[in-house]
């Protein structure tokens, strides 16, 4: 048998022993959360989730569901269809109200959001922002909001606001957009690192809390622990874009986690890259 051979049946079986340990530890882990689980159904009690049945909506054009609410025993689905050529969008092009009853849905003329005032103001936003589309329902407090996109710009929203009353709707207004407040992405806040963080030298760098320093330049992003700028090595580094590119070009952001720092660093004209 070759030295090549041989080299690759060695791997071949280290392999197996590996995959084999891994295996083990799976059925250990999963033995161990068997028993933790039982453990917590013993204290707290539990209830098993368990799909009843599937129910179709049906809608009278063909559409790309969005979002769906509901307000008691009823509840309102919306969605975005091609009109085409059409020339007014109505409010049965973006939603349609529904009983649920019996366990199944029955269409019910839109009674809950059948407003004048409302099919007038959707019908102006289409007239005057044609690529809108129906982006979510928001509810806060006694409000809902219809949130609308009125271009591809991120943060460009129209809302339709109104007051929830048990099962029924009061039609308030369309301009509360300002109102409207994305959900947060994340359980903690991005800081941006400010020119008071620049550590200027022969390699420049960024400082993240005196524990961290971040820096883009010289072809490379690269990470160190050392306040060190007469020296570029770092623990940690990979390609950029933009080699010419200077300390303040790229985006830095961070998060303090305690034992934790988390790191988005945004190079010249390039995407975030995310770091523990």
């Amino acid at each position: 048998m070759s030295d090549n051979a041989t080299q690759i049946q060695l791997e071949a079986g280290s392999y197996e022993i590996i995959k084999s340990r891994l295996q083990d530890s799976k059925s250990t882990l999963r033995g161990k959360l068997d028993l933790l689980n039982t453990d917590r159904k013993n204290v707290f009690g539990g209830v098993e989730t368990e799909l009843k049945s599937t129910i179709r909506i049906h809608t009278d054009n063909n559409c790309v569901a969005q979002d769906i609410i509901a307000l008691g025993d009823q509840c309102i689905f919306g969605f975005n269809v091609h009109i085409g050529l059409r020339a007014v969008t109505r409010v049965a092009d973006v939603f349609a109200t529904y009983s649920f009853d019996d366990g199944t849905f029955t269409v019910n003329q839109g009674e809950i959001i059948g407003d004048s005032q409302f099919s007038q103001d959707l019908e102006n936003l289409y007239k005057y922002y044609r690529n809108s589309t129906f982006y979510r329902f928001w509810r806060k407090d006694a409000y809902l909001y219809m949130i609308f996109k009125v271009s591809e710009q991120d943060g460009d929203y129209k809302a339709f606001k109104w007051i929830v009353d048990g099962q029924s709707l009061r039609y308030i207004d369309n301009r509360s957009e300002h109102e409207y407040v994305k959900s947060n992405q994340y359980s903690f806040v991005w800081k941006r690192a400010s020119r008071d963080d620049f550590r200027n030298g022969t390699h420049p760098h960024v400082s993240i809390l005196d524990r961290v320093f971040v820096e883009t330049v010289g072809g490379d992003l690269t990470i160190k622990i050392e306040d060190n700028t007469d020296d570029g090595q770092g623990i940690y580094n990979e390609p950029v874009d933009s080699r010419d590119q200077q300390l303040d070009d790229a985006q830095i952001e961070f998060a303090d986690l305690g034992s934790l720092i988390i790191l988005k660093i945004k190079p010249y004209l390039e995407d975030e890259r995310y770091f523990i």
